[in-house]
């Protein structure tokens, strides 16, 4: 992990695969991103929401979130690390920025960032801070401007944003959907059909997409043997993973680490 912000394109944040975007998981980073072509969806805070042109997404670290930006989109993904004093919001933040003078801002501010990065700098590092810093300004500044065009959680927004932090939490631990909603304090029955209206996915979906992401990435970019990222990830048995794997996949974890294309660093 890097002790200064970068900046990404959108795919080059992705990496290659769609399944890297489209599964539910989370970044260590706090990410700004900001669309400026195509549209798509995302799955934040327990909800299904739209992408579109102008639009600021804002993703604390460790939280949950899919994305299907759609094949014509691009953003760039402003990467912060936690803990270095830069004000980020706790919960993720999705904004339609229709102010032509707040678009323009942005893209100042990233178009600085961008030509600070390339260049490289002596004190790059500072000045990425400190532009991170600005861009936290006009975050918090089009967060008044839109306020009223944020809804309140339902109860049902609420079990599913509880949940999907439940599953941040324990997806390496093997507990259960079933455990995660008595957790919760409601049935299986009731978690997965709140899920299934709000986020668009059952909540045994959520869970096992959470697992499968995990999996997919230690098997594609590490040399970890296949029962070690069993364990890890909360397997009874090395043949169990196999067949978790093969069952979303098509493919035995061996086959899958062979023809994986590397993420760039």
């Amino acid at each position: 992990m890097t002790s200064h912000p970068q900046l990404q394109t959108l795919a080059q944040w992705i990496g290659p695969g769609a399944w890297r975007a489209s599964l539910p998981h989370s970044d260590p980073y706090h990410v700004f991103l900001w669309i400026t072509r195509g549209q798509g969806r995302c799955l934040i805070g327990g909800r299904r929401r739209g992408l579109a042109v102008h639009t600021a997404l804002v993703l604390p670290a460790g939280a949950l979130f899919a994305l299907d930006p759609g094949s014509q989109s691009f953003g760039l993904a402003c990467r912060i690390p936690p803990r270095t004093g830069i004000l980020m919001p706790d919960e993720p933040v999705l904004l339609r920025v229709r102010d032509p003078r707040a678009q323009a801002d942005l893209t100042t501010l990233l178009e600085t960032m961008q030509r600070e990065q390339n260049e490289a700098r002596n004190f790059m590092d500072e000045a990425m801070t400190a532009h991170a810093q600005l861009l936290t300004v006009w975050l918090r500044r089009a967060m008044l401007s839109t306020n009223d065009e944020v809804a309140d959680p339902t109860a049902a927004h609420r079990l599913v944003e509880a949940y999907a932090a439940l599953i941040e939490r324990d997806y390496t631990t093997g507990t259960s959907m079933q455990d995660l909603a008595r957790h919760l304090g409601v049935t299986p029955t009731h978690l997965s059909r709140v899920c299934k209206s709000t986020a668009g996915l059952t909540a045994s979906a959520m869970l096992t997409g959470r697992i499968l992401h995990a999996a997919r990435d230690k098997l594609e970019t590490t040399d970890r043997p296949a029962n070690q990222v069993a364990a890890e990830l909360g397997f009874s048995s090395a043949a169990y993973f196999s067949r978790f794997i093969h069952r979303h996949t098509g493919k035995s974890p061996s086959d899958l680490r062979r023809t994986a294309p590397r993420k760039a660093a």
